[in-house]
């Protein structure tokens, strides 16, 4: 199977109504066999044991890859560079460490299947080891293991009746993404278990009938709980992190801004960003340099978030300012306490001493004093206006969400608005980039599909940028990026906290309980999906609904599900479209020769571990034009004269017809000649039929260049 980097998807099938208590219960025979089959299918190299600790987890990519020297290439001013030599010395020690991170996987698969995480049943193991030594002993032993026997059958009755359990070394987690060896557990423990470090305890939640009971039928027995408590320091009480009345209020002011008009204005903010990273990779693509798209897509998206949200230009894609170093300084704060075993940044004296910590309070001062600055400016200019609010109220001069939430007159502090922007910035900025990261991953390693999303783009857009009615015509595009969200999860885990006692999966919780949704599990699992690690968009029918958590019945979470739904699924949704769009009509992508293979790191959404390296090549045009006679009209009035019959007649048999635009009523014969050759679908955006009975004045002033004696062969 090509290329299978964790990838997992399929359309939904129907999975039998399986009791969960019985889901776990496993013979060790047939537990080995289907771990053994489900770690080796996702080629995944753990790096550790379930109890041990060992290197960070790698996705083995693209078989036989080999490593470049001098690691991680950095994005540079024009993030660019050339391709580095290979250091045998370190191929020798990576294929070493490659070899002992197998092993290990292989061992973890095999003690998860034999059962030796499962506490209680390991209990019941030993009871019944017990009984079987005692009846061995003849009539003396016989009484005591009669009386083992009951005890067994009660034991192995509450076993089957509990919530099964994991228990495990806190460091097989450290230095690798968690949700890998979640995985393994559930495809051993069932769709709920519960999952012990120590003195900490979780249940994970695989199943999409129990997720959809949390995030929307009992959605308000059901707190952000820890997610609050480490995003507190730069979100506040924003829209993600806040509960109860304060996300009720919010939520009701927020939603309102992100209307269908703002976002139909922010699409020509999309198509700007995308064409500044477009004229970026064209110089890398001219001198053959190696890319790192991973910290573009980043940029670019910060751009974006920028204008949309509180009119802020970061012009990060062209240089590196203080705020945007700040920006950067937040969010990768937020990552590590997001991963962090122990929080160190609620001791008052280690925020003084520790240096990381002296930087993240510096940079949220400067990027909370920017922002009090905007806040300031906006209000001016709301108390200038004499225009009346409405529910759809956009300002053409300032756009943004900041100018919208100012102009409502709703009655909150600086403060609150200062959380609101930020948890928008951090939200809208890191999940967009991720997307795109992981998607021009996948079509870089399936050629084919990336031919189809092209020749789509080439159809509907031609050479115009995306406007809001495209959308809806691109819909291979879209499956693409559904299917990149499924593999590869923004974020990968959701987690609440049960306000009061509940049920799930028939075992009882209590109040206080945290929870992980793995939404990881839900979208890679082999219960839900067929062909569950293949990247194939066109599991989702083209002319079918956008899938979501509704259309598939929570077990496909792109942007969360129930009253917590991500508010800007449908701005995200468009950006990534548009540059996805723009990108593939203008460049080939493939993945850097001698790169590291890509692997993956988490934090508030997945990274790759040394960013992704790409060489980018300018698409190159037909040598021969599927419209020819076309091209020969706008060749020269020569060619015209000397065949003007010839020329009609094929213009007749093609039915070609021409785009009326300013762009093509502009340039030299040989102007649009090369145009005609580089991109002939341009010509049949705007279809206008050119009819025999034009004057000649018509043709002149339509063709832009065909002199008005030339036209006459067609009065």
């Amino acid at each position: 199977m090509a290329s299978r980097s964790l990838l997992l998807g399929a359309s939904p099938i129907s999975v039998p109504n399986v009791p969960a208590q019985s889901r776990h219960v496993r013979s060790e025979a047939a537990g080995r066999d289907s771990c053994d089959r489900q770690v080796s299918g996702l080629r995944v190299i753990h790096g550790s044991s379930f109890l041990g600790s060992a290197p960070r987890l790698k996705v083995s990519a693209v078989p036989g890859r080999k490593s470049a020297a001098g690691g991680r290439c950095r994005a540079a001013a024009e993030n660019g560079q050339q391709a580095g030599a290979e250091d045998p010395e370190k191929e020798e020690l990576k294929k070493f460490e490659k070899a002992l991170l197998e092993k290990k996987s292989n061992e973890l698969a095999d003690r998860i299947a034999s059962g030796e995480f499962t506490v209680a049943s390991r209990r019941v193991d030993r009871l019944g080891w017990l009984r079987r030594s005692l009846a061995n002993l003849g009539p003396p032993g016989r009484p005591v293991a009669m009386f083992l026997a009951t005890e067994e059958r009660r034991w192995r009755a509450m076993v089957n009746a509990s919530m099964p359990e994991a228990r495990g070394d806190i460091r097989a987690i450290i230095g690798q993404p968690f949700f890998v060896p979640l995985f393994s557990l559930y495809l051993v423990y069932g769709g709920v278990f519960r999952l012990s470090f120590g003195p900490k305890r979780f249940v994970i939640v695989s199943d999409p009938v129990v997720t959809k009971h949390i995030l929307r039928d009992n959605a308000r027995s059901y707190s952000k709980g820890i997610l609050s408590e480490i995003l507190d320091f730069v979100m506040g009480q924003g829209l993600i992190p806040a509960d109860g009345e304060v996300w009720v209020t919010r939520r009701r002011t927020v939603a309102p801004a992100l209307h269908r008009k703002y976002v139909s204005a922010m699409v020509s903010l999309f198509s700007e960003c995308s064409q500044r990273l477009c004229d970026k990779l064209e110089r890398a693509a001219e001198k053959g340099e190696v890319v790192e798209m991973e910290s573009l897509f980043s940029r670019m998206t910060l751009d974006v978030i920028g204008k949309a949200v509180f009119n802020y230009e970061f012009n990060s894609l062209s240089k590196d300012t203080g705020i945007v170093e700040a920006v950067y300084v937040t969010l990768r704060e937020a990552e590590v306490r997001s991963t962090a075993l122990f929080p160190y940044w609620k001791i008052p004296p280690l925020r003084v001493v520790m240096p990381s910590q002296r930087k993240v309070s510096d940079a949220l001062k400067l990027i909370n004093s920017t922002l009090n600055e905007l806040i300031a400016e906006c209000k001016k200019m709301v108390e200038a206006e004499d225009v009346e609010f409405f529910e759809e109220y956009l300002n053409k001069e300032d756009p943004s969400i900041l100018h919208f939430l100012v102009a409502s007159g709703d009655d909150v502090t600086s403060k609150q608005l200062r959380d609101d922007l930020m948890t928008m910035l951090i939200a809208g900025h890191e999940t967009s980039a991720a997307v795109l990261t992981w998607a021009f991953y996948l079509l870089a390693q399936h050629p084919a599909a990336m031919e189809k999303l092209q020749a789509e783009v080439d159809s509907v857009l031609g050479d115009r940028q995306p406007a809001i009615d495209d959308f809806k015509k691109l819909r291979f595009t879209t499956r693409v990026i559904n299917e990149a969200m499924r593999l590869y999860p923004q974020p990968p885990v959701l987690i609440r906290r049960a306000l009061e006692d509940d049920v799930l999966g028939g075992y009882p919780i209590k109040q206080g309980q945290d929870i992980f949704i793995s939404v990881w599990n839900l979208h890679h699992s082999p219960e839900l999906w067929q062909d569950a690690e293949d990247f194939r968009p066109e599991r989702w029918p083209l002319d079918g609904p956008d899938p979501n958590e509704v259309t598939e019945n929570f077990s496909y979470l792109p942007f969360g599900g129930g009253q917590r739904k991500c508010i800007g699924d449908v701005f995200a949704t468009f950006e990534v479209t548009t540059a996805v769009a723009m990108l593939a009509r203008r460049f080939n992508f493939s993945l850097a020769p001698g790169a590291e293979a890509v692997g993956m790191t988490t934090g508030a959404t997945i990274h790759t571990t040394n960013g992704l390296l790409m060489t980018v090549s300018r698409r190159t045009p037909h040598l021969l034009s599927p419209h020819l006679p076309l091209v020969l009209l706008l060749l020269s009035q020569k060619l015209l004269l000397l065949s003007p019959r010839l020329l009609l007649w094929l213009w007749r048999m093609e039915q070609l017809q021409m785009q009326v635009s300013l762009g093509w009523q502009e340039g030299t014969r040989w102007e649009l000649l090369l145009k005609a050759l580089w991109q002939p679908e341009l010509l049949y955006s705007i279809p206008v039929e050119v009819r025999e009975t034009r004057k000649a004045s018509q043709v002149s002033e339509t063709m832009g260049t065909v002199h008005e004696c030339d036209a006459v062969f067609f009065a």
